[in-house]
């Protein structure tokens, strides 16, 4: 495992653990799964060197926190344990407020990394930093991060704290590189942390759905598996197969690890499975060449998504080949 030292926090292991599916009931895991594999893949990536875990109050209501805190044990003081108000009322009563349900669903008497789900369009940093800024006063938590943040309101979100926000967890991926432009040089300038959410694309990276090959459930819903996009991600995936059997690993290795290469950048990919847990982790010992690094990134801007709403012409697209199949199948 590989680490990064960062300010309040210390030892961020480069690969940790998105935690979102715990409990919750959107990709369909069930019961099962939150009482047996959840605290496999925990206490797996303990053994493993993991050391940043991400939960959310939000996530499952509250119970992703739980049983995370469950599943850490005795490590759970050990670790960068990391989670999120979400912003709806973000005065500092409410906040202290969510601090405290969120410390005792995950046993934590002190919080290592307590960020802002997305901001708020209506109420300003200035309303929300000083309820933050006097849990830090306090050593309720350890360090401020932010989540969904742009580089200017990163910025605001420092001036109003009146000290760094350590962290900006964001939607990043080959498939969504847009951090690449400003806010991974800022982070590396200024020893920052940027949170890549989402690193697999929600599974579009490890190179099994095609515009014949759509996924069901929750990915359904997600733009980038529209047939449209589909098609307009083959090169992107090419690329990162190309490079994945010059290495002899998945596709998804070669994608965390991409992102892993780039400066103040750390993953939190989830897992459903202590062996899809293990292939991620074993990115962080993945060494991408400059030239291969370099090919990802130019196919990863190459890549120009149709926009977040599935078109007309994804449904049309779609019945066509419906069609086709049925009269040549």
């Amino acid at each position: 495992m590989r680490f990064l030292e960062v300010d309040g926090l210390g030892q961020v292991s480069r690969v940790g653990l998105g935690t979102w599916q715990f409990g919750s009931r959107e990709w369909g895991y069930g019961q099962g799964y939150a009482e047996g594999a959840a605290r496999d893949i925990v206490r797996r990536a303990r053994e493993l060197g993991v050391t940043l875990f991400d939960t959310a109050e939000v996530y499952g209501f509250g119970r992703s926190e739980r049983i995370l805190g469950e599943a850490l044990g005795q490590d759970r003081g050990d670790v960068v344990v990391a989670t999120k108000v979400f912003p709806v009322a973000p005065f500092p009563a409410v906040v202290r407020r969510s601090l405290e349900g969120s410390a005792r669903r995950l046993q934590l008497p002190r919080i290592p990394l307590y960020q802002v789900h997305q901001p708020n369009p209506v109420v300003p940093d200035s309303v929300t930093m000083p309820g933050l800024r006097a849990l830090l006063d306090e050593d309720r938590i350890g360090a401020v991060g932010v989540s969904n943040y742009s580089l200017s309101r990163w910025r605001d979100a420092d001036a109003a704290l009146g000290r760094p926000v350590v962290s900006n967890q964001v939607d990043f991926s080959l498939a969504h590189a847009g951090p690449l432009e400003e806010l991974v040089p800022f982070a590396a300038r200024e020893g920052r942390l940027v949170i890549a959410y989402s690193p697999l694309a929600q599974g579009l990276l490890g190179g099994r759905y095609s515009a014949d090959h759509r996924p069901g459930g929750v990915r359904a819903a997600n733009p980038l598996f529209g047939t449209e996009n589909l098609r307009r991600v083959e090169p992107l995936l090419a690329t990162l197969r190309e490079v994945a059997d010059a290495h002899r690993v998945p596709p998804a290795q070669v994608a965390l690890a991409w992102l892993i290469g780039q400066p103040q950048v750390v993953v939190i990919p989830g897992a459903s499975s202590v062996e899809q847990l293990e292939a991620n982790v074993a990115a962080a010992d993945l060494e991408l060449a400059a030239d291969e690094q370099a090919a990802l990134t130019a196919a990863a801007r190459a890549f120009t998504p149709v926009s977040a709403v599935r078109t007309i012409g994804d449904t049309v697209r779609e019945q066509v080949d419906r069609l086709r199949s049925r009269f040549t199948g």
